[in-house]
């Protein structure tokens, strides 16, 4: 059901997927999607009500940030809502849009709310008419008398998200307006894979993993990877010490025609089993791979200094896998390439788009985009991680890799990045 600004329709649904969408282009700015849970005051409690790209889970559980994916017009930012869920103090949640542009930049703005489970279209708003405005606040789902409805707003902000997010009462660490006024705006079985030797299997260990420190103010920024800016320096960060977590999520783009159209080629995430991995060398010449195949999940603490959390066989983990790498030593690794195969459930990367973020100890989030595959490759490279001038510098590579013939899927990424290391094949417990 299409609405205007500040109409209102019922939401029969117990979990929804708030979606925001604009058609991309070029000179098309970013749009990241965020939520706000409001009391009836109208305010959050905390800053912990706020979910977004550096926070995207809810303490609840009952509203998370999904990412993004692809439609046939352009790019999806995704917010998922158990309104079965959400906590009895909590009246409102608010759906916000925030560019690192302006609106009157962004074409084709919209929301809609979506039923989760039967993908039945229960509300949507096409904002227009945005001129000079940097966060917009789209619509709000909201109670009254026991149930859930869906309100489109259509207010804009010059202040962007820091602005916005000041408003509702979150504390963030970027100066911010004071009272911002709204710009008020017209309405699988076993297969074989290699393994490396060495290194001999490690158990895995459980480092402690940076926990959010909710007593500090919220940090909205992020620096994104693009072939433009594809480097920074983690020491100029800050991050000098301290775990850093590396996460690799995925989402389905819509096919497209031709080689990727839907078939048994193309990635479902419901039955594929992607593997998050690492080529390590260190600067005393040894050198080998993290990988969940042969039980390699590496070490924190000891040699490589890389961990692999968990292997998930099935997509339905919803954090993903996660590796952790252990910046005390710094000074004894050489270079890190993360990337990502396919260990079964489909020949390539055809309909998925990934986005990777790593997670320093302090500073902003790093975030590495991996565009829509349109080569037939099965393997793809993430972020290299080198050592220079005894600072590490990550560089985002995004790069998919077609197998030559004969060549094993993690042999393709060092024949690429020259580990020169020799492999055999193997494949999981």
């Amino acid at each position: 059901m299409s609405l205007q600004k500040g109409a209102n329709v019922p939401v029969p649904s117990a979990r929804v997927r708030v979606e925001l969408g604009w058609r991309s282009g070029p000179g098309a700015p970013d749009v990241d999607v965020s939520a706000l849970l409001l009391t009836a005051a109208g305010k959050v409690r905390s800053d912990d009500d706020f979910v977004f790209y550096n926070q995207p889970v809810h303490g609840s559980g009952a509203v998370r940030h999904e990412g993004r994916r692809q439609d046939g017009s352009g790019p999806l930012e995704t917010i998922t809502v158990t309104l079965s869920a959400v906590e009895q103090e909590i009246g409102t949640v608010v759906v916000a849009a925030s560019t690192d542009g302006t609106f009157g930049q962004v074409a084709g703005l919209f929301v809609r709310v979506l039923d989760a489970d039967s993908g039945a279209e229960r509300a949507r708003f096409d904002a227009t008419g945005a001129t000079t405005e940097t966060a917009f606040v789209l619509g709000e789902l909201y109670r009254r008398a026991g149930a859930w409805k869906f309100r489109a707003v259509g207010q804009g902000y010059a202040s962007g998200l820091a602005g916005l997010a000041t408003d509702f009462g979150i504390t963030v660490d970027d100066p911010a307006p004071p009272a911002p006024a709204p710009v008020q705006q017209p309405s699988p079985p076993p297969v074989s894979a290699p393994v490396a030797r060495p290194p001999a299997p490690r158990t895995p260990q459980a480092p402690p993993v940076p926990q959010p420190a909710h007593t500090q103010p919220v940090r909205l920024s992020k620096i994104t990877l693009t072939k433009a800016a594809p480097t920074v320096s983690l020491a100029k960060q800050g991050a000098t010490s301290g775990g850093m977590r590396v996460n690799l999520k995925w989402s389905a783009a819509t096919p497209a025609r031709g080689w990727m159209r839907k078939g048994k080629d193309a990635v479902r995430l419901d039955d594929v089993d992607l593997d998050l991995s690492c080529l390590w060398e260190l600067r005393n010449g040894t050198m080998g791979i993290v990988h969940p195949i042969n039980n390699q999940f590496g070490s924190f603490d000891q040699p490589p200094y890389v961990l692999l959390d968990q292997d998930d066989r099935t997509g339905g983990s919803e954090d993903g896998e996660n590796l952790m790498i252990n910046l005390d030593h710094t000074a004894e690794i050489k270079r890190l390439l993360v990337f990502v195969s396919i260990y079964a459930g489909a020949t390539n990367f055809a309909g998925l788009q990934g986005v990777a973020t790593l997670y320093p100890p302090v500073g902003p989030p790093i975030e590495v985009r991996l565009d829509e595959c349109t080569v037939p490759a099965p393997v793809a490279a993430i972020a290299l991680i080198e050592n220079v001038g005894g600072e590490l510098i990550v560089r985002r590579e995004a790069k998919y890799l077609v197998l030559p013939p004969g060549i094993l899927k993690q042999q393709a990424v060092d024949l690429e990045y020259g580990w020169g290391m020799s492999w055999e094949p193997a494949s999981k417990d």
